[in-house]
């Protein structure tokens, strides 16, 4: 990478409706950073885009895209990086189907996605789009660990505007059932390795076949490498009894997985789920069902699809959904259920919402309903588990008076990618499956039978010192109970606790500093902020990846409005804009009726960070005053109320980057640090706040009616523009 070339901050573009409030936001950005001589360029790691530039031998010279997401791979690497990242398709299967199909149609002669690949062309396209789909993207950058946590500014407008809580009653019937024994929680197997070493992963069938699944796989010395593995049959008999049990109860059924980000695992366990809930259709039609190409791991709406033609069929899955517990809904107006698609429901937002509703989650008669959470892996399920019984007991959180919960979460150099990395096997025969180092020395082994899932992670020593010195500085910050969530009777946690606790010693903090297994962290959390005090929690990849949604849902909403900094191991820094799980249904909104209701604020919060971060890193005292300001336009976004509305005829998120234009550009011209800035912007201060009137009623106009974006996944820019940037008005003052 040419480094002459890197734009000051690059702000990556993306996908579904954090990149539609781009079309609209990023014009402004770039011109209040042109005035501080602040160059702001993109960086394509959508879908789509990572798509296209996966095949550029097949695709015209117009066509082709830079591999934006490599280059970024490497900047993340240097002290020069200052990225704002916005959330991204962590693409299941049909997602990326879908996004095929779309570019084909748009003129891109890709090939198709081969579901079962035979020839060395579709061999080399399957595995093109393997390294696509699920959590490509953050494994790429994430080359430092993460601080999550709620601006000061939002957690105060949230306490003074407390968002509404489901009530809890005592004989809610609503709980999280998980695998008791079989499942990678009780089959973890951990070490951390003396020297640097490659591995290869052989599974040595019963008659004596080797298979290298894996081989090559490098670890620099003081690496933690797990092994682990998910029984086939143990899921199936989990899964049929929860099923029976949930009928039994009169609750609804719903399944609670992260079929993206585990883009190996969680698919699987997933079409598990399928298969068991539709047992009876399987068993009759099995042979058909395979004839048709029908999968599970895609979820029952490829099932209908495939099957529409055939009567008794579809007869017969009526029949066995009419004897089987009442499903949690998706989308009950559009039959949508919790098994139709594997990205329709994931974990991590769909838990806490279900919690913030008191428990409650959506049937197929429309109505609420106590619900059976079926979370397989007991890994992290006890987390959801006590906070549903720590409700159960003490009634809803108040978000008026709740404390707030911050989270250090190790992922840097790919920590914990679970069931995500190319470690991660659905075994194919009964055997014996073998972690064997260079030197021949078995690292890991487990006994398997054909359909178990097979998985390997690690965490690297550099990413783990980095992350417990992150943890000792915020807890300094502040001064408030500090928790490592880690389970000393879990193999992996108990290599952790052993590198963490001479460094805490070492720096004289241990005193501190809390070890609690998640479950016991979780109340103690609960028990903290129910009394108006701060925790910090400090955990691993995935749990991160919980926490920093359940704890924000349930004190602000929302996991949108979080700072989410990750301060880079080479010196750079990322900003990350929250999570972006309730996306598509916003696409959809402004599809239909041209209204967004997508909230910027997390936007707003990196923009801030990112200048500051600019000001300090760069020596650019206007960078700086750029990102003070910018903290004062996301104050007077919340203390005006000018966030989006849900509903048409609410002003949306065009009405809400008008306002913070203008409220960015009163805090430049107020400020008296740089004379020449408050000089610039005072003129635009005045044009914005001159032409309200006229802005807000040419985006009024424009709303109400369906929109053409040309795509979805591949949008038109100029289609998308000219929704996006509907007030000429506007555009004439902020270019």
């Amino acid at each position: 990478m040419n480094a002459q070339n890197t734009p000051d901050i690059i702000y990556t573009k993306v996908d579904e409706a954090p990149e539609l409030a781009s079309a609209s936001l990023l014009p402004i950005i770039q011109k209040f950073a042109g005035a501080a001589g602040v160059t702001v360029g993109t960086r394509d790691i959508s879908l789509a885009g990572r798509i296209i530039a996966a095949f550029p031998e097949v695709l015209t010279e117009e066509q082709r895209q830079n591999d934006d997401l490599a280059e970024l791979g490497e900047l993340v690497k240097t002290p020069q990086a200052n990225v704002i990242k916005l959330p991204n398709i962590s693409a299941s299967v049909p997602q990326l189907v879908e996004a095929i199909k779309e570019l084909q149609s748009q003129g891109y002669a890709l090939p198709d996605y081969p579901e079962a690949p035979a020839s060395d062309a579709e061999k080399d396209a399957r595995a093109r789009y393997d390294a696509i789909k699920g959590s490509a993207v953050n494994p790429v950058l994430r080359e430092g660990n993460s601080d999550r946590r709620a601006a000061i500014a939002v957690k105060k407008f949230a306490q003074a505007n407390p968002h509404s809580m489901g009530d809890w009653s005592r004989d809610s019937k609503t709980r999280v059932a998980s695998m008791s024994g079989g499942d990678f929680r009780s089959n973890e197997v951990s070490a951390t390795l003396d020297g640097e070493a490659t591995a290869k992963i052989v599974l040595t069938a019963a008659d004596g076949t080797e298979t290298v699944l894996k081989e090559g796989i490098a670890y620099p010395a003081g690496t933690v490498v797990d092994a682990t593995y998910m029984s086939a049959k143990a899921l199936d008999a989990f899964l049929a009894e929860e099923i029976e049990k949930t009928k039994q109860e009169g609750v609804l059924f719903s399944l609670h997985m992260k079929a993206t980000m585990m883009k190996v695992s969680d698919p699987i366990i997933f079409g598990h789920g399928v298969k068991q809930f539709l047992a009876p259709v399987f068993e009759q039609f099995g042979g058909e069902l395979d004839a048709l190409g029908v999968n599970p791991n895609f979820g029952i709406a490829d099932l209908l699809d495939r099957v529409k033609d055939k009567p008794e069929i579809l007869e017969a899955i009526d029949q066995v959904m009419a004897d089987r517990p009442p499903m949690y809904m998706v989308d009950s107006d559009r039959g949508i259920t919790n098994l139709h698609v594997p990205s329709d429901v994931i974990i991590d937002a769909s838990m806490p919402a279900l919690i913030r509703a008191g428990g409650k989650g959506w049937g197929p008669d429309g109505k609420e309903a106590d619900t059976n959470c079926i979370i397989p892996d007991d890994s992290y399920a006890p987390v959801y588990d006590e906070t549903i019984k720590f409700f159960k007991e003490n009634g809803k959180l108040d978000p008026a008076t709740a404390g707030t919960v911050q989270n250090i979460g190790l992922m840097a150099q790919k920590a914990q990618e679970y069931g995500s990395h190319p470690t991660t096997f659905e075994i194919p025969a009964d055997g014996v499956v073998r972690m064997i180092l260079d030197d021949g020395t078995v690292l890991h082994q487990h006994n398997v039978e054909e359909g178990d899932i097979w998985r390997s992670a690690s965490a690297r020593k550099a990413a783990i010192e980095d992350w417990v010195n992150l943890a000792i500085d915020r807890q300094a910050a502040e001064g408030c109970e500090a928790i490592f969530w880690l389970d000393a009777t879990r193999a992996h946690d108990a290599q952790l606790i052993a590198y963490l606790k001479p460094i805490l010693e070492a720096r004289g903090v241990a005193e501190k500093f809390t070890i609690l297994a998640p479950r016991e962290a979780t109340r103690r959390t609960l028990e903290t902020i129910t009394g108006g005090k701060n925790s910090i929690a400090i955990s691993g990849n995935v749990l991160r990846d919980y926490l920093t949604d359940l704890f924000p849902i349930l004190e602000l909403a929302t996991s949108a409005k979080m700072l989410s900094i990750v301060k880079l191991m080479k010196g750079g820094c990322m900003f990350e804009t929250g999570a972006g799980g309730s996306a598509p249904k916003h696409v959809q909104q402004l599809m239909e009726e041209n209204h967004l209701r997508w909230d910027s604020l997390g936007e707003f919060c990196a923009l801030g960070e990112s200048f500051k971060f600019l000001g300090d890193a760069r020596g650019n005292p206007k960078a700086h005053v750029l990102g003070v300001a910018v903290e004062a336009a996301t104050q007077g976004i919340l203390d005006h109320g000018r966030s989006p509305g849900r509903k048409l005829g609410l002003p949306d998120n065009r009405d809400s980057h008008y306002w913070f234009a203008r409220y960015w550009a009163e805090a430049l011209a107020a400020q008296s640090e740089d004379a020449d800035l408050a000089a610039q912007f005072a003129p635009i201060a005045q044009a914005l706040a001159d032409n309200e009137e006229t802005i807000v009623g040419e985006f009024a106009a424009a709303r109400g009616k369906p929109v053409d974006l040309g795509g979805y996944y591949h949008t038109d820019n100029g289609k998308t523009a000219a929704v996006m940037r509907s007030s000429q008005t506007l555009n004439g003052i902020v270019g």
